[in-house]
C-alpha cells in the first residue's frame, strides 16, 4: 500500500479488534455485501456463497486485533481471504463426484421485463462459471466488485498486463458465449 494511501476501514478495523461490538457491526455492514457478491459470482451458488461470505467476515473478525495497517487494504485482505475460500470450496466441488446432475435453468419465455431481465442474468451467471478460474476471477473482481486493475492486479498477485489479457480472454469467452443475448435480442 502507497504511504500516503489511507484505509478507509483502519478505525473500524482497530475499533472492532478491541471489542466495539458497534464497530465490529457496521464493519461487517460495510464489507458483508460486497464478499457476498463476490462469492456467489464466483460460485454460482447462493447457500455455498453464504457459507464463504460468514467464514471470511470471522476471518476479519478473528484478525481486527492482530491486524497492521499499511501493508495492505483491509478490503483487499478480506477479497483474498474470500477469493481463497471460494477457491477452497471449488476445488471441493470437483473432487465430490456426484451421481445427480444439476438442475436445469428454466428455458420458458419471460412474462414481463423483469422476468427477462431475470433470465439474462442467469445465462450471464452460467456463463461466467464456463470460464476459468482466473479468467472468473479478473472479471469479477473488475467488473463486479469494481476494484481497479492495479487493486485486481495486486489482489491475484499478477501485473496488470497479465490482469488485462486475463480480462480479456475472459470477455471474449462470455461474448461467445452470449451471443444471442443483446438488448432487443431473442433468446
Amino acid at each position: 500500500m502507497d504511504q500516503g494511501t489511507v484505509d478507509p476501514d483502519e478505525d473500524l478495523v482497530r475499533r472492532a479488534g478491541r471489542g466495539d461490538a458497534a464497530a465490529a457491526q457496521a464493519l461487517v455492514a460495510r464489507k458483508l455485501p460486497r464478499v457476498l457478491s463476490l462469492a456467489f459470482r464466483m460460485l454460482g451458488d447462493r447457500e455455498a456463497a453464504e457459507d464463504v461470505a460468514q467464514e471470511a467476515m470471522l476471518r476479519a473478525w478473528r484478525q481486527a486485533p492482530r491486524w497492521t495497517p499499511g501493508a495492505a487494504r483491509f478490503d483487499t485482505w478480506l477479497h483474498r481471504v474470500a477469493m481463497n475460500l471460494c477457491y477452497d470450496r471449488l476445488r471441493r466441488w470437483r473432487e465430490t463426484p456426484t451421481d445427480t446432475p444439476p438442475e436445469g435453468v428454466d428455458p420458458a419465455p419471460a412474462a414481463d421485463q423483469w422476468l427477462m431481465s431475470a433470465e439474462t442474468s442467469a445465462r450471464v451467471q452460467a456463463a461466467l462459471l464456463t470460464l476459468p478460474e482466473r479468467q472468473r476471477e479478473a472479471l469479477v473482481l473488475c467488473h463486479f466488485q469494481e476494484l481497479s486493475n492495479g487493486e485486481a492486479a495486486s489482489l491475484m498477485n499478477v501485473s496488470v498486463d497479465a490482469l488485462e489479457s486475463l480480462l480479456s480472454r475472459a470477455r471474449r469467452g462470455l461474448r461467445a458465449r452470449l451471443i444471442d443475448v443483446a438488448p432487443g435480442a431473442e433468446p
